[in-house]
């Protein structure tokens, strides 16, 4: 058994070493935006949504007491650990993968499944990643800016991570019982009410005070996803995008 298992040792750790000698990608500075008419109409759509949907359930949500609202958030960020966690250790990150290890036992046995956050508290703050900056350190290039059904503001890149993110999540792969569909969708989707709550301020102005909805909501995306993997300091990063369904 162990001879057995010894290729697959050496398999892994050569992939790990070619990975850790890949050169990210340049981050660019300018704009490519081919198919703007197309993303203008789905920008279009999702304005909507969230004029008619999104923003008046995010109101009538702030009514929930906030100790609820800060535990059902809690625990919709440890169910996406896991997934940061194999993101890491394909990124060679293993002092990130250490720490976000960390923080999920912590959570999930102090935190009484992550409703609670004591690891924030003895400095295991969450170290955030995604298979869309994989494939930033792999090399890919970010490719063209595409506004996705729903999803909001991303990028080729990214939403390609967004489908592996969601499609590797250990939770959704290796863990038997799988976790309910339902509750997963559930309480990401109160999470992003409650941080739709949050910043509704800033994602007003952008939506419903600017001349120009889409070109503000392009540019705050591009310039924040940039400077999130120029500088990986991920607790500085807000997404007000946060995707609805997935798991990251």
């Amino acid at each position: 058994m162990k001879l057995a298992q010894k290729p697959r040792i050496i398999l892994g750790t050569c992939v790990l070493f070619v990975l850790a000698c890949c050169s990210p990608a340049a981050i660019k500075t300018q704009i490519d935006d081919p198919v703007e008419p197309v993303n203008r109409v789905v920008h279009k759509v999702n304005r909507g949504l969230d004029k008619v949907v999104v923003r008046p359930v995010s109101k009538v949500y702030e009514v929930v007491p906030q100790f609820a609202r800060s535990g059902i958030s809690n625990f919709a960020s440890n169910l996406r650990i896991p997934g940061i966690i194999v993101n890491d250790v394909i990124q060679v990150s293993f002092l990130d993968a250490a720490s976000n290890s960390a923080r999920f036992i912590v959570n999930t046995t102090v935190g009484i499944g992550g409703l609670f956050d004591p690891a924030s508290r003895i400095g295991l703050s969450e170290r955030s990643t995604d298979f869309g900056e994989t494939l930033h350190i792999w090399g890919v290039n970010e490719g063209a800016y595409v506004e996705l059904p729903v999803f909001g503001p991303s990028t080729v890149r990214d939403a390609a991570g967004r489908i592996v993110d969601f499609a590797t999540n250990p939770l959704n792969v290796l863990i038997q019982p799988k976790p309910d569909p339902k509750l997963m969708t559930t309480v990401t989707t109160l999470k992003l009410l409650d941080q739709r709550g949050r910043f509704s301020e800033l994602i007003d102005s952008i939506y419903y005070e600017s001349e120009d909805s889409y070109s503000q909501a392009k540019s705050l995306y591009l310039q924040r996803r940039r400077n999130f993997l120029r500088t990986n300091e991920s607790e500085e990063y807000f997404d007000p995008y946060i995707d609805v369904y997935g798991s990251n």
